[in-house]
């Protein structure tokens, strides 16, 4: 499925790839979306009040936020402080409204603070909100995932996406009986000292190299090869046979913007890790459940050995897990030898949100509305774009989009680099003017949920007509 399914995710990233026609897709009737929410504003941005909130929190926590790319760090300026969230919408503390592109980074692909999903949260909390034992809700998640996740027969919960990648690099190492790894430039898994390399996320927006505190001995065994480059994986596999345990990556980058695979590059990565005894890893992170219901491996039809989980399927509470064939998992103790325990892991709070979330998606004409919403908003973002005189490329699949500020083709983290980035700042903030809130730094990727409508999008790409030609 590799080639038909990369012609199908609609790059306009630079490559000889068109969008789809958006008629051509039809809407199932049997999926619930749209969720409507009443203006609270007249989008006059002012930032009083967050800027009294972040100073503070500037006292408080490094840099204000917990987590970096919250920062506005790579677009100038301050963060804005969110009060509430519900649908595709959300407002700050200061009353502003905004369509939401960033879904709290990709979990909320219902839509934020999803009725049912609250009100199932408010039968369980009723049963406590950690047992710090064993509960029901941790077999029924598990069942879900495992049916839908074709690598996974197994799976353990954790906490965090960075959890699972620990856990999976950990597991890895331990089936194989070796320490090398090879991941991609721009990727991100987490902020475990073995991935500190050339990553993605808030290290590529706040331009890091590394990060100060992680030893040479941690990174020593970790190998990097750019994005989509096959020879330069070759050469990796000659120069150290034997002795690589897995290879990482992200099956479509979205921390480094949106990248996605060429047609030969997953399948070249399946072959030769198998033909070498090296594990495939999937981070499916970001594209578990959002590219398909199956994540990327289902999409492109590759099957890795491993596959890490997070977002979506903690349905917006913290949540990450990793899984893969029964004779790897049994590794993981107590089952087996290797050593990786959570206190909170599996608690039934984000168990609940994760299966009324999985549940939702499952429905007839989920995704084919996804594709059909962002392929209307990506394709009319880069149509005013270019129409304005502006370098710009982009693209999607399903509910996972992105675009740079270049002409492209971007086919790996250099490339993305040579993106306009003062560009993108200026237009983050027309944006944000315009009641529009996307990610604020060039490298990341955009999310669209089941809560947007054609409204939502047909005022989107007026904002940004609008901007391209103030910018």
């Amino acid at each position: 499925m590799a080639v038909s399914a990369i012609a199908g995710a609609r790059l306009t990233l630079g490559m000889p790839l068109s969008f789809p026609t958006p008629a051509r897709i039809r809407t199932s009737p049997f999926v619930t979306m749209a969720v409507s929410v009443d203006n609270k504003t007249d989008n006059k941005l002012t930032l009083t009040k967050s800027e009294e909130a972040f100073a503070a929190a500037k006292e408080l926590m490094p840099g204000g936020v917990n987590s970096p790319v919250r920062a506005f760090k790579s677009v100038g300026g301050q963060p804005i402080v969110i009060d509430s969230v519900k649908g595709s919408h959300m407002w700050d503390i200061d009353g502003n409204h905004y369509i939401d592109y960033v879904g709290s980074w990709g979990p909320a692909i219902i839509g934020h603070a999803d009725d049912q999903v609250l009100a199932a949260l408010g039968e369980t909390m009723k049963k406590g909100t950690s047992f710090g034992a064993p509960c029901e809700l941790e077999n029924d998640l598990a069942k879900l995932v495992i049916d839908a996740v074709p690598s996974i027969e197994m799976v353990r919960f954790v906490n965090s996406g960075t959890e699972a990648c620990m856990g999976a690099l950990r597991l890895a190492r331990a089936y194989t009986r070796r320490e090398k790894i090879i991941k991609f430039e721009g990727c991100y898994h987490g902020h475990a000292d073995p991935f500190l390399v050339k990553a993605g996320s808030g290290v590529a927006t706040l331009g890091l190299p590394d990060s100060p505190g992680v030893p040479k001995a941690a990174t020593y065994e970790t190998l990097t090869a750019p994005y989509n480059d096959i020879l330069a994986v070759e050469k990796l596999f000659e120069s150290n046979k034997g002795e690589i345990a897995a290879v990482f990556l992200e099956p479509v980058v979205g921390n480094a913007g949106f990248i996605v695979p060429k047609p030969e590059f997953l399948n070249f990565l399946r072959k030769i890790t198998k033909e070498n005894d090296t594990l495939l890893v999937f981070d499916e992170v970001m594209t578990g459940f959002r590219l398909s219901y199956g994540g990327a491996q289902e999409y492109f039809g590759i099957t890795p050995d491993i596959t890490t989980l997070g977002k979506i399927i903690g349905g917006g509470l913290p949540v990450g897990a990793y899984g893969g064939r029964k004779e790897i998992m049994k590794m993981v103790a107590p089952a087996g030898p290797m050593y990786q325990a959570g206190t909170l892991s599996g608690n039934p709070l984000a168990m609940t949100a994760g299966i009324q979330t999985l549940l939702r998606i499952k429905e007839p004409g989920t995704y084919q509305y996804l594709d059909k919403i962002t392929g209307e908003l990506v394709q009319g973002i880069i149509e005013v774009g270019k129409r304005a005189g502006h370098a710009i490329c982009g693209g999607h699949i399903s509910g996972m989009f992105g675009f740079f500020f270049t002409e492209g083709p971007v086919y790996n983290f250099e490339d993305a680099k040579k993106s306009d980035t003062a560009k993108f700042a200026r237009f983050f903030w027309g944006m944000l003017a315009e009641g529009v809130y996307l990610a604020p730094s060039q490298f990341e990727a955009g999310f669209t949920s089941l809560a947007h409508t054609s409204d939502d999008i047909k005022k989107t790409i007026a904002a940004a007509e609008k901007v391209f030609r103030e910018i």
